[in-house]
């Protein structure tokens, strides 16, 4: 029901499109955008080609929309993220996380979802081409992907917890605690980018949510 209510609003937050051509998309745009594709039949049988641009730097100031929907080259809808799409025979959900997409997900009608086809030069693109080159190195990739982010996570809840018990007023109902692991500034730098290089690899396959998830 939740879902289902959710859906809903997001659809209601859609704008129609302007009818401009879906810009090429360039090099230099490799971490500022992201553009997804699928092919899906209307109701006469006719396929059409539909596109999903994100601009991750946009946001409900910019000129230019942080999600837009495209039919065979024309945008036809743009929304603020996370934001649902509707299309033939379902709908398409988009929504972002500080590290990259979360969701690109085609949903059909009877429930069945899946990732729409990355476009070849965006990050998603260049990660899924070396997927299907190097499918064991990719998946060595990702294991030291999830045991990097698991580490680095675990390193900043025990320093968290170091700087919090040893506030006077939480030091004296509960006592300090120590963390075992001690970095210098530039190692904890260096644990923190290695952890969000980690989940950056994740999300760029759609595993970021439960990491290990195929």
């Amino acid at each position: 029901m939740f879902t289902t209510y959710r859906r809903r609003r997001r659809l209601s937050r859609v704008r129609p499109g302007d009818g401009s051509p879906l810009p090429d998309f360039r090099l230099w745009q490799i971490l500022s955008r992201s553009l997804f594709s699928l092919e899906l039949p209307d109701a006469s049988g006719h396929r059409h080609l539909f596109e999903v641009d994100v601009r991750h730097a946009a946001d409900s100031t910019t000129a230019r929309s942080p999600a837009s929907l495209y039919r065979d080259g024309v945008q036809v809808a743009r929304a603020n993220l996370p934001a649902t799409f509707a299309v033939p025979g379902g709908v398409i959900e988009v929504a972002t996380s500080q590290y990259g997409l979360r969701r690109m997900h085609h949903v059909t009608e009877d429930g069945a979802e899946h990732v729409l086809r990355p476009h070849p030069r965006t990050q998603e693109g260049l990660r899924a081409r070396f997927g299907e080159r190097f499918p064991r190195t990719s998946t060595v990739l990702g294991a030291v992907a999830v045991v990097v982010f698991l580490a680095a996570g675990a390193v900043a809840l025990l320093q968290g917890i170091d700087t919090v018990t040893h506030s006077p007023v939480i030091a004296q109902h509960l006592g300090t605690f120590t963390s075992p692991i001690r970095l210098s500034t530039g190692g904890t730098i260096a644990v923190g980018l290695a952890g969000a290089l980690a989940a950056t690899e994740r999300a760029l396959t759609f595993r970021s949510r439960w990491l290990i998830r195929r």
